[in-house]
């Protein structure tokens, strides 16, 4: 057995193996094992790793992996690291779990942050129930949690709607003697929008939550912090707040101390609730606040899921004439509500947005994106669909990969209108859509 677990840990790999690992077939060179291999020792797969979590490309980790694995080269702990916030950010729960097991198999004991990782993968995916689980492994493992580790829990448990638990850990926490901060009034919030069914008082208890926030205090000293901002991780991202994209990329036009606000005006705009949005903006007045550039996203975006095109144009209008520098996000934001409803005059409005966001030089931003825009596009029962042509070509002209259900949608949206079987749109969907729909029953896609 204990030579088993060297030969799986890449202790001792035999002659078979790594013959194996370096996929060696017949008339293979060295040179055709270097491109087909990632990298040759823990130096450089740690970076290939880093590169490919930049890239967003979390689904090849676990192959990276098994490559490591047949080279005979020994993960460290800074590459289970770097691994598992790969898979937390691309939310990918089986992995993670599997990271996790192998460090055991390797005799490595997960630390607290690699737990608190798992932890947000966990809400990220909406596995509350395992979430816990993880926590009673600590407890097993003796790895002693901390204030970051509860507000995950929190946080994953808010992400399921699971109100009791919640409030639970608040108990818990309050008994320990930590105070809630702005990432514990945000969890509270995000519990009450999230829960299944929707009770009459959610938007009053959104609101009573801002309110209590405003004497919000700090759950530990922000050297606890240090470890995740070494490799990046920020605590929006580590508990799940929606602004969690944002704080890296637009710093300088969003303020963090305003995230009770952040996820309160996120959770309106998500129950279409224009009376509580309203109320929110006036309390944040009286705090001699203003909003920033993520809560204008979603007051226009709240404006554009109740209905109220005008409203929406205006803020999206004010926004563009106030001399901010225009960017992607706000343009995508307001392209995606006025297609709510798909009323032509939302989406002639759409379209003319996508127009004058792509003579900008603005890009859909990647597959997730621009399948979103299709698939909401394609969704247009009358109509030319020009909106929903138009932001295929702009994909196909910019080399997007389209996910299967918008291609599909965007497929069956072509079918129902009268084109004639030889249009050269329509053969090209339809063999995109026959060559994912392939992938998509194999598993692959």
């Amino acid at each position: 057995m204990k030579k088993l677990l060297q030969t799986v840990a890449g202790r001792r790999i035999s002659p078979l193996l790594r013959a194996l690992g370096r996929r060696h077939f017949a008339g293979s060179t060295e040179e055709v094992y270097a491109k087909r291999n990632y990298a040759n020792n823990v130096s450089e797969y740690n970076t290939v790793i880093k590169s490919l979590i930049a890239q967003r490309r979390h689904y090849l980790l676990r192959d990276v992996y098994d490559d490591m694995m047949l080279d005979g080269v020994q993960p460290s702990r800074e590459i289970f690291h770097s691994l598992i916030v790969g898979t937390m950010r691309g939310a990918r729960f089986q992995d993670a779990f599997f990271f996790r097991d192998q460090m055991k198999i390797l005799g490595l004991v997960p630390d607290v942050a690699l737990y608190n990782f798992l932890i947000s993968t966990c809400g990220k995916c909406k596995y509350s129930d395992q979430a816990i689980c993880i926590l009673e492994d600590m407890k097993i493992n003796e790895v002693k949690p901390t204030g970051q580790t509860y507000i995950c829990l929190l946080n994953a448990c808010a992400a399921s709607g699971r109100i009791d638990r919640v409030y639970a850990i608040v108990c818990d926490m309050t008994a320990a003697g930590l105070g809630l901060n702005k990432f514990c009034y945000a969890g509270l919030i995000a519990a009450h929008k999230n829960k299944i069914p929707l009770t009459d008082d959610t938007a009053s208890k959104i609101i009573e939550l801002v309110e209590q926030s405003k004497g919000w205090s700090s759950v530990e000293a922000s050297r606890d912090m240090a470890e995740y901002v070494i490799i990046g991780v920020s605590e929006e991202e580590l508990y799940n707040i929606p602004t969690a994209d944002y704080v890296h990329r637009r710093g300088r036009f969003f303020n963090r101390q305003l995230t009770v606000y952040h996820v309160a005006l996120h959770a309106c705009a998500d129950l279409r609730n224009v009376e509580a949005m309203e109320t929110i903006l006036e309390m944040l007045k009286k705090d001699g606040k203003s909003p920033d550039f993520f809560l204008t996203m979603q007051t226009m975006r709240c404006y554009l899921h109740s209905g109220n095109l005008d409203r929406g144009l205006q803020i999206f209008e004010e926004y563009m004439n106030s001399g901010e520098p225009a960017m992607a996000e706000i343009f995508l934001t307001f392209i995606e509500g006025a297609m709510v409803g798909h009323t032509p005059k939302g989406m002639e409005l759409a379209q003319d947005t996508l127009v004058k966001m792509n003579a900008m030089g603005f890009f859909l931003g990647g597959p997730t994106i621009g399948s979103d825009l299709l698939l909401k596009a394609a969704g247009e029962k009358t109509g030319g669909y020009t909106t929903a042509n138009y932001i295929w070509d702009l994909m196909q002209a910019q080399k997007i990969n389209p996910l299967f259900p918008a291609v599909e949608a965007y497929y069956h949206g072509l079918k129902e209108r009268q084109i004639p079987e030889d249009d050269a749109r329509l053969k090209l969907v339809s063999q995109v859509f026959n060559y994912k729909r392939r992938r998509n029953m194999l598993g692959i896609e």
